[in-house]
C-alpha cells in the first residue's frame, strides 16, 4: 500500500509480541527492512523474523533492554550495520501492572517509567541523532495510550508514563520539525493483545471494557499497525506532533452516547 516504505529501515522496540509484532509484520508486508527488538529469547524472535521475510521484507532480531542506554545505542547501530541506515524509529516497548497508588513501590514506579518513558526517550534520541548526522528526514513514532488523557486508578505509573510520552512527542516534534524529522504518537485503546489475554478471557471483564468502546468491540493489533505504517509513510508527510488515537472512540466520553447525560 505504501510503496515509499519499500527498502526503508524501521526499528521497533518490544516487537516480539502484541502490537509490536503486528507492526513488524505489517512493515514486512510493505517490503521494509525491519530491526526487531526483543527482551527475552522465550519470545521466539526468529519465528517473527521468518514471518516478516515470508511477508516480503527483510528482518533481523536484536536483543536488548530499552531501559539501558548501551542497548538502545546498539539497536540503532545494528540497523545501520545490517541495512545501512535507520529511517523510522518506533518506540513500542511498554509494561504495566495493577496496584493501588498508595501501595505502589518506588521499584515498580521506576520499572514502568524507565521502560515506557525513558525507553522512548532513549530510542528517540539515538534515532534523531542518527538522522541528523546523515541528513535523513526520518520519522519517530512513540506508543502512547488513551491513558495519556484518561486517568486510570491503580495504574498511576502507567498513566504518568503515557502523559509523559505526550509531551515528549510534542516537544521533539517542535524541536526537529525544521530538520524534516517528524515525531508522532499512537494512542491505542482496548486492544486484544497477550497483556490483556487474562482479562478478556473473563466474559464479564471483557464486556466491562467493551462497554467503554463506542464502536462496540475490542481492537486488533493489526488495526494499530495500519496506523503506524501510514504515519511512517509519505502520505503523512505534513503530520507531526500528534497523538493518533486508535481506540474505537474510547476517548470520546462513551457515557454520553445516545444522548445520555
Amino acid at each position: 500500500m505504501y510503496s515509499d516504505l519499500e527498502n526503508k529501515t524501521v526499528v521497533i522496540t518490544g516487537a516480539a509480541t502484541g502490537i509490536g509484532k503486528a507492526i513488524a509484520v505489517r512493515f514486512g508486508r510493505e517490503k521494509a527492512n525491519v530491526v526487531l527488538n526483543y527482551f527475552d529469547e522465550k519470545q521466539e524472535p526468529q519465528r517473527i523474523v521468518d514471518e516478516i521475510r515470508e511477508a516480503g521484507g527483510r528482518a533481523v532480531a536484536i536483543q536488548g533492554d530499552v531501559t539501558k542506554e548501551e542497548d538502545v545505542k546498539a539497536l540503532i547501530e545494528g540497523g545501520v550495520k545490517h541495512f545501512g541506515s535507520v529511517d523510522v524509529m518506533i518506540n513500542n516497548a511498554g509494561i504495566e501492572n495493577e496496584v493501588p497508588s498508595h501501595e505502589l513501590s518506588l521499584e515498580d514506579w521506576n520499572r514502568v517509567i524507565s521502560t515506557n518513558l525513558t525507553g522512548a526517550f532513549l530510542g528517540s534520541r539515538e534515532a534523531i541523532k542518527h538522522m541528523l548526522e546523515t541528513g535523513k528526514k526520518g520519522s519517530v513514532i512513540n506508543m502512547s495510550s488513551v491513558h495519556e488523557v484518561i486517568p486510570w486508578p491503580h495504574f498511576v505509573h502507567y498513566a504518568s508514563s503515557k502523559g509523559g510520552i505526550k509531551m515528549l512527542t510534542q516537544t521533539l516534534a517542535l524541536e526537529y520539525a525544521p530538520k524534516g524529522i517528524r515525531v508522532n504518537s499512537i494512542g491505542p485503546g482496548a486492544i486484544d493483545t497477550p497483556i490483556n489475554a487474562e482479562k478478556f478471557a473473563d466474559p464479564v471483564l471483557k464486556k466491562g471494557v467493551t462497554d467503554l468502546v463506542p464502536m462496540g468491540y475490542i481492537g486488533k493489533p493489526e488495526e494499530v499497525a495500519a496506523c503506524a505504517v501510514w504515519l511512517a509513510s509519505s502520505e503523512a508527510s505534513y503530520v507531526t506532533g500528534i497523538t493518533l488515537f486508535v481506540d474505537g472512540g474510547m476517548t470520546k466520553y462513551p457515557e454520553f452516547q445516545a444522548g445520555r447525560g
